[in-house]
């Protein structure tokens, strides 16, 4: 297995792409600290990782939150000892608005989960990964924060507020040996990706059967990608598999983004 031992923290656990992470991870025998702001989710995430023979702590956390967060390492360092992996995969979708309809509190809501909760999990678990001189952060971006998608101007610029952060730190973390990547997940099959499409369908006066029809056809798959799919990169990244890979970004896209 993978991740046999390793204790992995992933934020954004209670559902969707964090959830499948969680349970991969889990089902490669990692460890897992599940970290949401829905503890009950959490809870149900941790039994599946339980029944499955796995371990798995459940922590209610609000990735914003610097006292949260801190909380959530010292948690996980008292229960296991140490941190070998941090998933960053907390994040919300923001507005489906233009530009100058975008109130500002939306604005700084984005940028408080996508890109200060990323910098506040990282501040808070790396000085145990430098101790030890050993450990993998993988952030989740997206696709939007590459390519233009109508009307997600926040969420574009947090996600590719991303690839900055990802490619300083694993420049500044790689001396102590800790490896830092991004996934950039396409249009994956859920309930976030249904919500886009509805709202681009609404404001191209179109049917939203069009609008996924046709981001299907854009890929060179012809379709969608799935949470497993990000979710084994997320374990490939998060294994010593990859331990020559840092500072780099992976296209999980089904081929819309080379």
């Amino acid at each position: 297995m993978k991740l046999e031992g390793k204790v992995v923290v992933v934020t954004g656990a209670g559902r969707g792409i964090g959830r499948e992470i969680a349970l991969t991870c889990g089902r490669e025998g990692g460890r897992i600290a599940l970290a949401a702001r829905s503890v009950e989710a959490l809870r149900e995430v941790a039994s599946e990782i339980e029944l499955a023979g796995g371990e798995a702590l459940a922590v209610e956390t609000n990735v914003c939150n610097p006292d949260a967060v801190a909380a959530l390492a010292d948690q996980v360092l008292s229960q296991w000892g140490r941190v070998d992996v941090l998933v960053n995969n907390s994040g919300i979708g923001g507005p489906s608005a233009p530009l100058w309809e975008v109130r500002p509190e939306d604005w700084e809501e984005i940028f408080a989960v996508n890109v200060t909760g990323v910098y506040l999990c990282c501040q808070a678990i790396l000085p145990s990964m430098i101790e030890r001189r050993s450990g993998s952060i993988v952030n989740i971006g997206s696709i939007t924060g590459k390519r233009p998608l109508l009307n997600r101007t926040p969420y574009a610029a947090s996600k590719a507020a991303l690839i900055g952060l990802t490619r300083t730190l694993a420049l500044e973390a790689g001396p102590h040996q800790i490896r830092v990547n991004l996934v950039s997940p396409g249009f994956v099959a859920g309930e976030r990706i249904d919500w886009v499409f509805e709202q681009q369908a609404i404001s191209q006066g179109r049917d939203v059967g069009d609008v996924r029809a046709d981001a299907e056809e854009m890929t060179p798959l012809k379709r969608l990608v799935s949470a497993a799919d990000v979710a084994r990169t997320v374990a490939f990244l998060a294994s010593d598999e990859s331990e020559g890979i840092t500072g780099t970004y992976v296209n999980v896209t089904a081929g819309l983004v080379m």
